[in-house]
Parts: structure tokens; C-alpha cells; sequence
């Protein structure tokens, strides 16, 4: 196993206003979960390294359902599928498509006037979206906690470490 151990990244640069700090926040979560991803062979990268099956590729595909169902509107009928790879799904392909999703989402951010209107989704035990704002603290949340367990699942894999 050769170690690559890098030095955390600091926090983001972002602009001024609350939307700025949010979406930066976030992409800098979107790049370091891409970035444990990048550069593991296929193999590595789909091969569960902890007992509950979790893999590299497997957190990445995850987020993008989580993106595409809370900013985009899409349906997810399984969530536990979300994080299964097939055999034939090329890491390049699955990271494309996250960062797509990713472009995709800041689109329709961008288009918001303001975090306090409803968000795109609701939650099921609620009878009202929550607010835009809520959405995006949730995907902050989402995505820095996935990014936890890729650093961990990285680590496991060639000992690499850092953003």
C-alpha cells in the first residue's frame, strides 16, 4: 500500500452573500468526495472495504441521486439502490455524471431569488417543502457526511489521505 498523505484543504473561498457561502461550501464537498474517487482502479473503487458494502463509487452515484431528487426533482423509488454500482459502470462515467448533476443543481440554484421560499421537495413527514435554504444546508450535510466515509473507504483502500 503506498500512502499518499496530503494536507487538508482549508475552507473555501466564497463570495459575500448566504447563497455564495452555501454553494461553496457545497462544491467544496462535491470536489473532495470526487477527488477520493479519482485515479482508483475500477475495481478498487466498487470493492466494498467495510462490513456494510460501502464503496467509493457506490457514495459518489448516491450523491448524485441525492442531488438530482432534492434541486432537480426526480424520483428515487429505493435509496439503498442508489449506492449499488453495476459491474459495467465505468468509474468515468459515474463521476460525469455527478459532476453534471452537480453543474446542473448550480443552474437551477442560481435561479433562486431568495432561501426562504420552498425548496424543491418535500420531506414525507412534513406537509410543506422546506425552504431552499433548509435544502441546502441538508446536501451540505449529505455530502460532508459521505465525504467522511470516502476519505475512510480511501484510506482503506492505498492508504491516501487528505483533499
Amino acid at each position: 500500500m503506498s500512502a499518499r498523505r496530503a494536507r487538508d484543504a482549508g475552507p473555501p473561498s466564497t463570495g459575500p452573500g448566504e447563497r455564495d457561502v452555501l454553494v461553496g461550501f457545497l462544491d467544496y464537498l462535491r470536489a473532495s468526495v470526487a477527488g477520493k474517487a479519482e485515479g482508483v482502479p475500477g475495481n478498487q473503487a466498487r470493492a466494498p472495504v467495510v462490513p456494510s458494502g460501502t464503496n467509493l463509487l457506490g457514495l459518489v452515484r448516491h450523491l448524485t441521486y441525492v442531488e438530482r431528487h432534492w434541486l432537480l426533482g426526480h424520483e428515487v423509488a429505493d435509496w439503498k439502490a442508489t449506492f449499488h454500482v453495476a459491474p459495467d459502470d465505468a468509474a468515468e462515467t459515474i463521476l460525469a455524471a455527478y459532476r453534471e448533476t452537480n453543474a446542473e443543481a448550480n443552474e437551477e440554484i442560481a435561479s433562486w431569488d431568495s432561501l426562504t421560499e420552498a425548496g424543491p421537495r418535500p420531506v414525507k413527514h412534513r406537509r410543506a417543502a422546506p425552504s431552499r435554504r433548509w435544502t441546502l444546508a441538508h446536501l451540505i450535510e449529505e455530502t460532508a457526511r459521505h465525504a467522511g466515509h470516502a476519505d475512510i473507504l480511501r484510506e482503506l483502500i492505498d492508504g491516501s489521505t487528505g483533499r
